[in-house]
């Protein structure tokens, strides 16, 4: 797995992923929050398999080989 998600939205990922969670907490009780943990874990891991399929991504290529 190599990193596809970028750093603007590696941490967009991850802060969209910890309000969605904080939802169950402060919310409605429903499981629908739950949802936050694959944004939140892409997020940390830098690797969204969607992007993968896709052929996108959002990380700067480096130059060299």
């Amino acid at each position: 797995m190599t990193a596809n998600i970028g750093t603007i939205d590696r941490y967009v990922r991850i802060v969209v992923g910890i309000a969605l969670l904080a939802l169950v907490f402060v919310g409605p009780k429903t499981l629908w929050e739950l949802v936050g943990i694959v944004p939140l874990l892409t997020g940390l891991v830098r690797f969204c398999p969607a992007y993968c399929i896709a052929g996108v991504g959002t990380c700067r290529r480096s130059s060299q080989p």
